[in-house]
């Protein structure tokens, strides 16, 4: 459960009981808690196994020393939240986040800990175009970015399930839809063409999310683009 108890609570988010705190563009509310299904699809137990792979490797692969490196690094960075608000994550948190975003990239598993302490930029430049007839997405970036420039590098990228011409907040479910590699010397060429991983149809909405993977295994916070689709 998140809470943020500043402003009598209106900025509540989460569950606890039998009753689940959001707000949406009126304001504030509370709801009944509907327990969540969980269909057991092939992505969610693709997505649970990387998950679980990677945090073994904290215990089975990286030694102390390279788990009290990670921890000087969480203690280096300020995080924003899921409610906007600076955190600090542990460790063991960025490790995991590491591992499971370079894992989706099919990159090499990354154990020592960074010894930059600052997140990766975002892309400002980031934007993603969605084309019904290829059922693909154009992925506009910033190729002159240090990601893009060196081997090891990504941009990962997902998308929502697309929503109606009507719909104002369009948010998840999000599925992967692929990376953008960086090469040292040969940047990716701008813009990138992924495929959909949802069905898409002419004038709905998605969400395009993206992140930033550094080869020392710096992950960016996450950065996003809404657009509708075109024929």
């Amino acid at each position: 459960m998140k809470i943020n108890m500043g402003l009598l609570a209106l900025g509540a988010s989460g569950s606890i009981g039998g009753m689940t705190a959001s707000r949406n563009r009126y304001g504030f509310y509370l709801r009944a808690r509907t327990p969540p299904v969980n269909p057991n699809t092939s992505r969610q137990m693709q997505a649970r196994a990387i998950f679980a792979a990677v945090a073994n490797g904290w215990s089975a692969s990286a030694t102390q020393a390279q788990r009290d490196a990670w921890q000087v690094y969480a203690d280096a960075i300020v995080w924003k939240g899921a409610l906007g608000l600076d955190c600090k994550l542990t460790g063991f948190a960025h490790f995991l986040r590491s591992g499971t975003s370079i894992t989706h990239c099919q990159g090499a598993a990354v154990l020592d800990a960074p010894v930059i302490l600052t997140l990766p930029e975002t892309d400002p430049t980031f934007a993603c175009v969605v084309d019904e007839a290829g059922q693909e997405l154009s992925i506009t970036f910033d190729n002159s970015l240090p990601w893009a420039n060196e081997t090891g590098g990504y941009m990962l990228v997902s998308m929502s399930s697309p929503k109606g011409v009507g719909r104002e907040f369009i948010g998840g479910p999000f599925r992967k839809a692929g990376n953008i590699a960086g090469v040292t010397g040969t940047p990716p060429t701008s813009p990138a063409v992924l495929d959909c991983p949802f069905p898409v149809a002419e004038l709905q909405k998605v969400d395009c999310i993206a992140s930033i993977i550094r080869a020392d295994g710096r992950v960016s916070q996450p950065f996003q683009h809404t657009s509708s689709v075109t024929a």
